[in-house]
């Protein structure tokens, strides 16, 4: 069987962090909490949370932006976890990253041209003539003219500079691409065009995802799994449409919940969730989720549950997640 494209065994990532102005002593905030996922070659796993939940912080803590506190990253089987500088720039060529804010992640001082053969210059990549033909043969690739390449971030908008930074991220034809919320600042109508962009792309140059995004039905549309974050922990992983139509965390039922009715006159169980997200500070003991959590008991304040299969590939993290055998409640049709 092929090595997954790319493993996370454990990880996490924390940081340190002083509770007031005087405090003497810093405590610790877990923004990944052993988080252990695979993501076989060719595969979008899309990741679904709340803001803070650690989903971002999972995405650059795999580009090793963020130093891992413990844990493996095993990319195309290597552990890329404390590798040299040398070595990790190699592995950082083939695994690139979209951002959530498309002028902000441009240099305003760069024009398009600059942008785009950046990477070549830093990784020593041709001369500058095949740079200048590799831009602009992706600027075509993703809908853009080629005179663009005099221009800069600023005479563009936001959809044109999220596909200039997609063009800037498969300069280098990285083999992986870890999209953080690529569509959260951007119109509906522009959001649906970079995401046909994302699925042609992906299929062109067989590409790996990591899409990592708050937008359920959006994560759907992309993703063949989804893996669901509470308070930096993975709190159900399996088939998007299992996740979305049956899903088996109460937390993710509540999330399910909270998505606009595209039909508000059929019936549809709503799950409203009481109380604020805890800090990740200050967690709960047992399961993270249980002061907010309508099927909690003792257990739950004491025991943290871990993940465990319920159906062939759908895991949830819940002392009372059972399978069902009532018809799916389906929330939207993506077809």
């Amino acid at each position: 069987m092929p090595e997954p494209m790319l493993e996370t065994i454990d990880l996490v990532k924390s940081f340190s962090v002083r509770r007031g102005f005087f405090a003497s002593r810093k405590a610790r905030l877990m923004a990944v909490d052993r988080v252990s996922l695979t993501i076989e070659a060719g595969e979008t796993l899309g990741l679904v949370g709340e803001s803070g939940c650690g989903k971002s912080t999972l995405g650059l803590t795999v580009m090793q932006l963020y130093e891992p506190t413990s844990g493996t990253v095993r990319f195309d089987g290597q552990n890329i976890v404390g590798l040299p500088p040398l070595q990790l720039n190699k592995v950082r060529s083939k695994i690139q990253m979209i951002y959530q804010d498309p002028y902000a992640s441009l240099d305003p001082r760069m024009n398009i041209e600059e942008i785009l053969t950046e990477p070549m210059v830093i990784h020593n990549i041709g001369s500058r003539q095949e740079r200048l033909q590799e831009a602009q043969r992706l600027l075509d690739t993703v809908g853009l003219p080629g005179d663009a390449l005099g221009r800069f971030p600023s005479e563009f908008s936001g959809g044109q500079q999220q596909r200039i930074g997609i063009a800037r991220a498969l300069m280098l034809q990285p083999r992986m691409l870890i999209c953080d919320e690529p569509v959260s600042s951007l119109d509906v109508s522009v959001q649906a065009q970079i995401l046909n962009l994302l699925r042609d792309l992906q299929t062109e140059f067989n590409l790996t995802y990591l899409f990592i995004s708050h937008n359920i039905a959006v994560t759907r549309f992309m993703s063949r799994r989804i893996g669901v974050m509470y308070l930096g922990r993975l709190v159900e992983i399996g088939p998007s449409a299992s996740i979305v139509d049956s899903p088996l965390h109460p937390y993710t039922q509540a999330l399910i919940s909270a998505v606009p009715d595209p039909q508000p006159t059929e019936s549809r169980r709503s799950r409203r969730l009481s109380g604020d997200v805890p800090s990740p500070i200050d967690r709960p003991t047992g399961c993270a989720f249980h002061p907010r959590c309508p099927l909690a008991q003792d257990i739950c304040v004491h025991t943290e549950p871990q993940l465990r299969r319920l159906e062939s590939h759908h895991l949830a993290a819940c002392h009372f997640a059972k399978v069902t055998n009532a018809t799916p409640q389906k929330v939207w049709d993506t077809a």
